[in-house]
């Protein structure tokens, strides 16, 4: 392939996609039984895993696994499949499996398979390992780290044996991070005969949601999900300008329904949008660059976000249908301020849309979105309320019911399909002069969605786990595979339904072993991740964290959010991003919660997480190393770092978007009053993330002058957080002292979050004062209150000093201590709307476009010829 920045195809270089794509899936292309194996082995692994996630074993009273046999048996299918399918040195033994290798696979699986098959005896030994017992340790993290090596790289592997040498080294290390140390034998116990390190909630999260999850993606992708969703998108936004470039934007925000990997999302759908946007008249590295800024951000879309969002679900504590409620917001209006951005682009470069064939009218346009949108929100409500009403009525007998009517929905559906010829997978050497139609392109994979619609309803309405509803729609996933092809032949009168059907099994197995090829990645960054939050348990470094973070920042909240971004980025350079998540959210996210409280900002957990989660992932395409950006510019031609660079660009949208609901958490959803501010907060959110589009692309109606820009990003932070500038001019609240303290408590509204200033020695013996939370229950006064929450006070010079706090109490859960004293309260007060700032911000930027639009028309009455 050429590489320049010219509009003309170019043909996409199947060698160097096929070689990105093997850091995903393996790295040797194996014949003979070789290839057997590494086929077997991940279909025994998908396998296994749909067992245990079934309601089977415990119906059957057989196979159950308890979650760290579960773990061990996971393992040992990712590390022998690490050794096996990945080469000792790149380039050498590609095409076969040398015989240490064989091995090499057969140690590690056996040491990882250890807590499975020795689990009774110990069981029966806590914390006294024998000779054996260490052995094995000590050879399994030897090993581990050689298959992390081999599967993802250098960099996870040395950030895990550098936190190795700190266990060991406690006493060298400098007086900040120093500790006592720890023997080798308890090295070896904890990392690996525990559930505190490797086998510890990072690898369960593995074994137990992820891997359905992306097996749930390899059966979508075999059954042709991929190819339709990206055909749907192109339809339907061709036509309009820059529209290649939306409609990859939105295949590959659909693609994050499918893969939880930007590069793996940048190889499926890049190989079809990238030349396309190029035949149009994108530069190709602008080209690569919306294809990374639009795969790394699939990773941010609910309902499927990737591993690291299921950790979340663990790490935070709250259910993933809490994590998908505080994510959408900031994934919306991230994607759509993509569009937009491409949108501006395309303006810059003066492109048209491609015409469509059977182009239709203005009104038939507007009448077709009207119809869409009409039946979207129409089947929302028959799902959501029919259901609902045959469970209440039906009881037991609605699962038959509802699965009848599922199956007679898919098989209609199927039928329905085969009314339209099948959509054919995009040639980037062909010219493309017309657009498919919208309908029929549609109508030919609606029951993709089904599967999607047994995901979602699962998980928000019958509020299964995420496991048990990963399953049951992979499950119905396996059926659409097996029978699909089948289906379609029937009715289209084709004969050959045996044929069709061995066609549907095959279809089904390919998948089986996709699914596990694809978790090898995963599997061994989890569990080297482990070793990271091994060693924060084993060391007590958590707490050193705090106070070396503190020292860096000065105690400023900002700068420690910049200094955690930084790091994320880093590492996330190197480290897939759910590992990069375990680690820094680990190191980082009790360290922000604690001295945001101690600077009067209460930051909720899951905002934190969420920070480091959108840092990590905008790390694939940072350069120098963003692997999403070499992805791309494998197959646009363009030089990777200049497409990771112009990636990062457009991805600043998506990097400002932590630091804004870290300071305002309405962002996330949390603390709205109601549908008129849900409405007020996600129109003044896309608002400001348009304008701050336009500030960054230096271009709205027009060019932007510097004024211009500087008043855009202006409107931005005051749309973003109205209260940065209305809290000086009406402070939200005062602190009260003494009595008082007992007064407000009393007044307040029953379960209003009050919040109190609390002082006292923290466990390493420092003086510390901090903000706490607490909901307070109902009571007749203030005294009872507080014991409802579980605190027991007395007065003492003008405070409340803690006299007692019950274990398990929201009091004690706050982190509130015996011995502390309650020096005020924050008492609310009465002020206007912070949304009032909003009038100010719409009148600047209404005279802003007001002197674009003026100099736009006279800009084109210059080029009109005379």
């Amino acid at each position: 392939m050429t590489k320049n920045d010219s509009g003309s195809g170019t043909s996409v270089d199947a060698a160097k996609v096929e070689q990105v794509l093997q850091t995903e899936t393996g790295g040797r292309a194996l014949v003979g039984p070789a290839a057997a194996i590494l086929f077997i082995i991940p279909v025994c692994w998908s396998l296994f895993q749909l067992w245990i996630a079934s309601p089977l074993p415990f119906i059957l009273n057989f196979g159950i696994f308890n979650s760290t046999e579960a773990r061990s048996i996971h393992l040992a299918f990712a590390v022998f499949l690490a050794f096996s399918a990945f080469p000792m040195i790149k380039g050498v033994h590609d095409t076969k499996v040398p015989i240490y290798d064989w091995i090499l696979a057969a140690a590690a699986a056996a040491a990882a398979s250890y807590l499975y098959v020795f689990y009774d005896q110990l069981a029966q030994r806590p914390g006294a390992p024998i000779t054996q017992d260490l052995w094995v340790a000590l050879g399994g993290l030897v090993l581990l780290l050689e298959a992390t090596r081999r599967a993802l790289g250098l960099p996870l592997t040395v950030v895990a044996a550098v936190f190795i040498g700190y266990s060991l080294a406690g006493p060298y290390m400098p007086d900040v991070i120093s500790h006592k140390g720890v023997s080798l034998n308890k090295l070896a116990s904890h990392q690996w005969l525990g559930t505190e390190g490797v086998f510890g909630v990072a690898l369960g999260v593995s074994t137990s949601f992820v891997f359905l999850f992306v097996l749930f993606g390899a059966l979508l992708e075999r059954a042709g999900a991929g190819n339709y969703f990206i055909k749907v998108a192109y339809a339907m936004l061709g036509h309009m300008k820059g529209g290649p470039a939306k409609a990859a934007v939105v295949s590959s925000g659909l693609s994050g329904v499918i893969s939880g990997s930007s590069i793996a999302n940048v190889v499926t759908t890049g190989t079809f949008t990238i030349p396309l946007m190029k035949r149009v008249g994108f530069p190709a590295t602008k080209a690569g660059a919306v294809e990374v800024a639009a795969s790394t951000n699939g990773q941010l879309t609910p309902p499927i976000m990737g591993a690291a969002a299921f950790l979340m679900v663990e790490y935070v504590g709250i259910s993933y249908l809490e994590v998908i409620k505080h994510a959408i917001l900031p994934a919306l209006i991230s994607y759509v301020a993509l569009v937009y951005i491409v949108h501006l682009e395309a303006c810059k470069l003066n492109m048209q849309g491609i015409e469509r064939l059977n182009r239709p009218t203005l009104a038939q346009r507007m009448l077709n979105w009207v119809v869409v949108l009409l039946g979207l929100f129409a089947l929302t409500a028959v799902v959501y309320y029919g259901i609902g009403w045959t469970k209440e009525y039906l009881g037991s007998a609605a699962i038959w019911v509802l699965g009848s009517a599922l199956l007679l929905s898919y098989i209609a559906l199927v039928g329905y399909a085969t009314k339209f010829p099948e959509l054919e997978v995009d040639d980037p050497e062909k010219e493309m002069g017309e657009l498919p139609e919208v309908g029929p392109t549609v109508k030919t994979g609606l029951y993709y969605l089904l599967p999607v619609v047994v995901l979602v309803w699962c998980l928000t309405v019958e509020r299964f786990s995420p496991q048990l509803s990963a399953f049951w729609a992979t499950l119905f996933m396996v059926f659409i595979v097996v029978t699909q092809r089948p289906l379609k032949a029937f009715f289209r009168k084709h004969g050959g339904l045996i044929g069709e059907f061995v066609g549907g099994i095959s279809d089904l197995f390919h998948s089986l072993a996709t699914g596990g090829r694809n978790m090898v990645g995963i599997g061994v960054a989890t569990a080297t991740a482990g070793i990271v939050v091994g060693t924060v348990t084993l060391t007590g470094i958590g707490l050193v964290m705090t106070q070396f973070v503190e020292f860096l920042s000065g105690g400023n909240l900002l700068l420690m959010l910049m200094f955690t971004a930084v790091i994320s980025l880093v590492l996330g350079m190197g480290l897939p991003t759910t590992a990069n998540y375990i680690v820094v959210s680990t190191l980082m996210a009790p360290v922000i919660v604690t001295l945001g409280a101690q600077n009067g900002l209460l930051v909720p957990l899951i905002a934190v997480h969420l920070f480091v989660f959108y840092f990590g992932i905008l790390a694939d395409d940072t350069p120098p190393v963003g692997l999403a950006a070499y992805a791309a510019a494998a197959i646009s031609g363009a030089d990777p770092i200049r497409t990771g660079v112009q990636g990062f660009t457009y991805d600043i949208r998506t990097a400002i978007l932590p630091f804004m609901f870290i300071f305002n958490t309405q962002l996330l959803l949390i603390g709205l009053t109601g549908w008129f501010d849900l409405l007020v907060t996600i129109a003044s959110a896309v608002t400001a993330m348009l304008v701050f589009s336009a500030a960054t692309q230096g271009f709205w109606f027009t060019r932007t002058r510097w004024w211009e820009t500087i008043a855009l990003l202006l409107i931005t932070f005051a749309l973003f957080r109205p209260g940065f500038f209305w809290d000086m001019v009406y402070p939200p609240h005062e602190e009260v002292r003494g009595a008082a303290i007992m007064e407000y408590v009393e007044t307040a509204p029953k379960d209003e979050e009050v919040v109190f200033r609390v002082s006292g020695m923290s466990l390493d013996g420092s003086d510390v004062t901090t903000y706490v939370q607490l909901d307070m229950p109902a009571g007749e006064t203030g005294a009872e209150r507080l014991a409802a929450a579980g605190l027991e006070v007395s007065e003492l010079d003008g405070a409340l000093a803690v006299d007692f706090v019950n274990f398990g109490s929201p009091a004690e859960k706050a982190g509130i201590q015996f011995g502390w004293t309650i020096e005020a309260v924050q008492a609310k007060l009465d002020r206007p709307p912070r949304e009032l700032v909003f009038i100010p911000a719409l009148l600047l930027l209404g005279f802003v476009a007001y002197g674009q639009l003026r100099r736009k028309a006279k800009e084109e009455a210059q080029t009109q010829p005379a």
